[in-house]
């Protein structure tokens, strides 16, 4: 039987005094399995706070390494872990902060032939990527598997979430038939860290919400943030019956 120790009752304090938590719910987190694809703007605070909260296993993909131009958003990691894979310095900085988790890395590519291996055994996926082929694929691997996956997007000084919930709603596809055209998409596109951070830890709220099965998800709705206007607005997605991944047909 699963029970909280000593000292993760005194780390998760603040968690076991809130009614929608409490004990019983910190014991969910604590056998919640969460993957994250991507470990950068939007990876690092998913993952940080997703460590905090005592989400019991973390799984992390990512293939790439740490470069100065990535450490004004990229908060997981530090000067000194230029040119080490991004897994590894993940790994260190999450495993100080909380030894009692487990952290599963794979430094590679997520593709359309290992996304269901990568995602298999997990009850969420975290979209902390930055590009649309990828989340493509994760949003058909996780519709087949019914896995729920969570979506953010940055760009500037704006954002966007929404929760996929598979049989429940609209999915990726529904909110994006095709990609835009490469010539739409800046190579390099500029971006305000604290955008990042914002977006993550609406996403990090998604999955505690999830794990708990409290609370109301973005599920149909996609959130759009505009730190320029410090404005939040929804908008609802419906479901595409002629979605070639959760379509009728």
């Amino acid at each position: 039987m699963t029970v909280l120790t000593e000292q993760e009752k005194k780390r998760y304090y603040r968690h076991l005094v809130l009614n929608d938590i409490g004990e019983e719910g910190q014991l969910k987190l604590k056998q919640g399995r969460v993957l994250v694809v991507g470990s950068g703007g939007l990876g690092s605070p998913v993952l940080y706070y997703l460590a905090a909260a005592g989400v019991g296993k973390l799984g992390v993909v990512d293939c790439d390494t740490v470069d100065l131009s990535n450490l004004n958003r990229q908060i997981l990691h530090n000067t000194e872990d230029i040119g080490k894979h991004k897994t590894v310095s993940a790994y260190e900085k999450l495993a100080r902060l909380n030894p009692d988790i487990s952290i599963i890395t794979a430094n590679v590519r997520l593709t359309e032939e290992n996304a269901a291996e990568l995602i298999s055994g997990y009850q969420v996926v975290v979209d902390a990527t930055d590009n649309f082929p990828t989340r493509y694929i994760l949003n058909e691997a996780c519709a087949k598997k019914g896995i729920p996956f969570i979506h953010g997007g940055i760009s500037g000084f704006f954002g966007q979430v929404t929760t996929i919930i598979p049989g429940q709603g609209p999915c990726f596809r529904c909110l994006f038939r095709d990609p835009p055209p490469p010539e739409a998409l800046p190579a390099a596109p500029g971006v305000l860290g604290a955008v990042a951070g914002t977006i993550g830890t609406i996403q990090v709220g998604e999955v505690v919400k999830i794990l708990l099965n409290t609370g109301t998800l973005l599920t149909g709705r996609l959130m759009m943030y505009d730190a320029l206007e410090m404005s939040f607005r929804e908008i609802n997605i419906k479901k595409d019956p002629g979605c070639p991944v959760c379509g009728s047909k």
